[in-house]
């Protein structure tokens, strides 16, 4: 198959950790041939299809100089079996275009996972409020008062944007209430931008654990990012340590819920966030994780990926088959 992975330069890759990287790599593995382009490489004329300046490489297996790129050549989308949208967050405006370009490629013929309509229509914090059964008390509002009062009832408080990612502009407030307003006022910028409200839950110091999906069903190793120092935040980005641990029972049961009604949407992989019981996020644009849990327990995230996506694939081949006969 040819696969074209819409992604972040290759130049910034860190091949050690980076999920597209172990994707690419498997994929490769089996004779599956690759391209790679950025979303700021797309384009739309009048009269035509999505195309992009893509790259067609081949990785090396060398650590230091690891893949070899062809010149850029122009290629519409929908001339590739599968395009992978693995551009890594901030989900801005020019993510949001993307995906629109993406969903024209679709209606060519293009086969895109995860599913451009999906990305947009699940923003990675406030999707959990789908699924209240899963997730600890919430609030998201743009109002300082209704923050001042959530704190009031909960005592002890997460304070987080919508649009963060990494571990950025994440605070805690105690029952003191000491900074509340001054947060109020960063995160809300005056009651201009939404703020994400959550009771703090003590179980993070056992770690925020990531929670993979592939094709509708749970890996069974999550990685649970550990606070380290005096920091409340689990994010590796942010210092945390990843340790890699078999899913609770509890956690299964979240990730079999959410599982099916992910992949319905088209979203083939998701990273489900999970302190303690509950659910506070559920990561769609660019999950990653997959080379921790693989060098700790030899689950082999990127193979079952690959799978995921080789019958997804197969069924959608099949579906057109059918409407042909």
């Amino acid at each position: 198959m040819k696969l074209l992975f819409v992604a972040d330069p290759l130049e910034s890759f860190k091949i050690y950790k980076d999920t597209t990287f172990a994707m690419m790599r498997e994929a490769q593995r089996r004779g599956h041939q690759l391209a790679v382009c950025g979303p700021q490489d797309m384009a739309w004329q009048r009269g035509g299809r999505v195309c992009a300046q893509v790259r067609d490489v081949v990785l090396t297996g060398d650590a230091q100089a690891w893949f070899t790129a062809q010149p850029a050549r122009v290629a519409a989308l929908a001339d590739f079996d599968a395009v992978l949208m693995r551009k890594d967050p901030p989900f801005d405006s020019e993510y949001f275009y993307a995906t629109h370009l993406l969903e024209q490629a679709e209606r060519e013929g293009a086969k895109v996972f995860n599913k451009p309509r999906a990305l947009r229509d699940h923003p990675e914090k406030l999707a959990v409020m789908e699924f209240p059964e899963f997730i600890g008390p919430t609030l998201v509002t743009r109002s300082a008062q209704d923050i001042r009062a959530f704190h009031a009832e909960h005592q002890d408080i997460i304070l987080k944007p919508l649009d963060g990612m990494g571990g950025m502009g994440i605070f805690r407030v105690g029952p003191d209430g000491m900074n509340l307003g001054s947060i109020i006022e960063t995160l809300n910028q005056g009651g201009a931008q939404s703020v994400m409200v959550q009771k703090f839950l003590p179980a993070i110091a056992q770690g925020d654990k990531r929670v993979l999906i592939v094709g509708g069903k749970p890996v069974p190793y999550c990685l649970a990012r550990i606070p380290q120092g005096g920091e409340v935040r689990g994010n590796l980005a942010a210092g945390g340590k990843g340790v890699a641990q078999p899913l609770s029972a509890r956690d299964r049961e979240i990730a079999e819920a959410l599982g099916p009604i992910l992949l319905a949407r088209g979203l083939i992989l998701a990273g489900v966030d999970v302190i303690g019981d509950c659910v506070t996020e559920i990561n769609v644009t660019s999950p990653t994780c997959f080379q921790e849990i693989y060098d700790q327990t030899g689950c082999d995230v990127a193979a079952l990926f690959v799978d995921a996506l080789e019958q997804a694939l197969e069924s959608i081949l099949a579906q057109q088959a059918k409407r042909v006969l």
